[in-house]
């Protein structure tokens, strides 16, 4: 049961949550700039900086990934964040890494590690508490491990939910501030441990905030506690 901390970062770290957890649209206004979204009826269409024209954010629905499913960390490796300046495809890559691990082959505190790879070095956008509630305690590790419990992802489809994709057709500028995605995937947790090889699948979903600036490689900024369709 959740418990509220008295500490001054504990507040903090609360306060973030809340910012992500809202709504997608909250992700939009207060990641992508509050300030500069509450003034944007006082900017001349030419003061207002156009998106990127590399960025999918001109799609009156969300941009769906189509093709084969896209298979998720491979068991044994601790996941590596991909070079890609494509919101979508580093949002699948990181839902895979967030759903696969592998008790047999590294620690929790090694995934732990490998899972804060992913995030933003802006400090102010990136929400580390969201990412480490989805690696196991240290105490439920030491128990699959001791069944030698791993498991697997594939993705299936990753795409800008709706209220993200609106809100950016309101106001397109709003995002150049700090260039944070929403992007909702899906797809399958495959979970396998000793004496059953084969395991069993399930349906998996996820929206996650992604930073993709121009000029650099895309990078997780947090996990949402509800998926936005």
């Amino acid at each position: 049961m959740a418990q509220h901390s008295t500490h001054p970062g504990g507040a903090s770290r609360v306060r973030r949550r809340a910012l992500l957890g809202t709504t997608v649209l909250v992700v939009l206004v207060a990641l992508a700039g509050l300030a500069a979204y509450l003034t944007r009826d006082s900017r001349s269409p030419s003061e207002t900086p156009a998106p990127p024209s590399s960025s999918p954010t001109a799609s009156s629905s969300p941009a769906v990934t189509t093709g084969p499913p896209t298979p998720g960390t491979h068991s044994g490796a601790l996941p590596v964040p991909p070079k890609t300046s494509d919101p979508i495809e580093f949002g699948k890559a990181a839902a895979a890494a967030l759903w696969s691990y592998d008790t047999r082959a590294y620690s929790q505190p090694a995934l732990h590690k490998a899972l804060r790879g992913w995030l933003t070095t802006e400090a102010k956008y990136g929400d580390p508490a969201s990412v480490d509630k989805v690696v196991p305690s240290a105490v439920l590790w030491k128990e699959m491990a001791a069944n030698g419990q791993f498991a697997t992802a594939t993705v299936n489809e990753g795409h800008f939910p709706d209220a993200f994709t609106r809100a950016l057709q309101e106001d397109p500028g709003a995002i150049t501030q700090a260039y944070v995605y929403a992007v909702t995937v899906s797809g399958k947790q495959s979970i396998s441990w000793k004496g059953s090889p084969a395991g069993g699948a399930e349906s998996r979903s996820t929206t996650l905030a992604v930073q993709c600036r121009p000029d650099q490689s895309c990078a997780l900024v947090g996990v949402l506690p509800s998926v936005a369709p």
